[in-house]
């Protein structure tokens, strides 16, 4: 007679984890079809991401021109250095030469003394260091041949500081470039992601900044505000010239401008030299912290580190050179974060 045995069961353990594994397994099914695919970024977030890109660019390009400003006005004073320099080492070859012909004539009697013999030398400063020679010399000459001496030495001094602050300087402006470059990519991100949106939204975009802003072309009413002086009143006239002139980071006209480019190129016009940066133009006059207070030709600084500026056009309205993709035109000082004006 066969024996039958039961079959074995599956322990208590096995059969948890197999449950557990198969629920496991059709949560995740289910997560998977029911999971929505990413969404894209919405016409809004788009503009939002790329304003914001657009002031980022902006602050770099004006810490940009500080410092192509700031490496303009070294090579200056580098230059005026090297000139001092050499007018020093002529003063001190005429004194050389001068002592040299009195060495000759002693040498022709046979008297010359060891003072004159020490200081033709190849090393004048040794001389100096020893007083017991320096007494033989008329005291007119051993003060002469010190401040020329110590001419020299300032002059060395100074153009050594202005060299090492050239290299600092360079490599500033080298980050300064990259961190540009940096940011113009980003805009390049943020075009792909406008290139994504519908015609409609592309229009729509369009419309708002169009409402935000005012056309180089159209009328604005500028109402009957006074110019703070006349230079100011000739500086916002040569702005106006150059309405409908395109934005470009670091161009100063006349082709094309950026914000304190504008600036400091419609004061130049009017016979007022101001810094190159908005920042620098910050602190170039009186500071009006009332817009009810700002007159015509004002400068008018925006945003908290101060990395835009304008004109004051009267009735609420500024002209500037906005940003990477627009012209020089008119816009409702409400449109930035007003900080205060500056009356030059």
């Amino acid at each position: 007679m066969a024996s039958h045995r039961r079959p074995k069961q599956p322990s208590r353990t096995r059969v948890t984890v197999l449950t557990t594994a198969a629920a496991a397994a059709v949560a995740l099914s289910a997560n998977a079809a029911n999971a929505a695919p990413s969404e894209k970024p919405s016409k809004d977030e788009v503009k939002s991401k790329v304003d914001k890109l657009y002031e980022e660019a902006e602050q770099a390009t004006e810490k940009l021109n500080g410092a192509k400003e700031k490496q303009e006005k070294l090579q200056k004073e580098i230059s005026t250095i090297q000139d001092n320099v050499a007018r020093g080492q002529e003063e001190l070859n005429d004194l050389r030469d001068s002592m040299g012909l009195a060495a000759a004539a002693q040498y022709r009697t046979g008297s010359i003394d060891s003072s004159l013999q020490l200081f033709l030398s190849s090393n004048p400063d040794d001389y100096l260091d020893k007083a017991s020679t320096a007494d033989q010399l008329s005291a007119q000459q051993v003060d002469a041949l010190k401040k020329i001496q110590e001419k020299q030495r300032e002059l060395a001094q100074e153009r050594s500081e202005a060299s090492e602050k050239l290299k600092d300087l360079s490599s500033t402006r080298t980050e300064l470039a990259k961190k540009k470059k940096e940011v113009q990519g980003k805009l390049g991100e943020a075009q792909k992601l406008l290139n994504t949106l519908t015609a409609a939204e592309k229009a729509a975009i369009a419309a708002e900044d169009a409402r935000a802003s005012r056309s180089a072309s159209e009328r604005v009413d500028l109402g009957n505000s006074s110019a703070a002086s006349g230079r100011a009143a000739a500086a916002f006239s040569a702005a106006q010239s150059q309405l409908g002139k395109p934005y470009v980071y670091g161009a100063t006209g006349t082709a094309s401008y950026d914000c304190s480019g504008l600036t400091s190129w419609a004061y130049a016009q009017a016979g007022v030299g101001i810094p190159r940066t908005s920042q620098a133009q910050a602190s170039y006059g009186t500071r009006i912290y009332s817009q009810s207070d700002l007159k015509v030709g004002d400068l008018v600084i925006f945003y908290g580190d101060l990395h835009h500026v304008g004109l004051y056009a009267g009735n609420g309205q500024v002209i500037h050179a906005p940003r990477t993709g627009t012209v020089v035109r008119y816009e409702s000082i409400g449109n930035m974060p007003f900080q205060f004006g500056v009356r030059v």
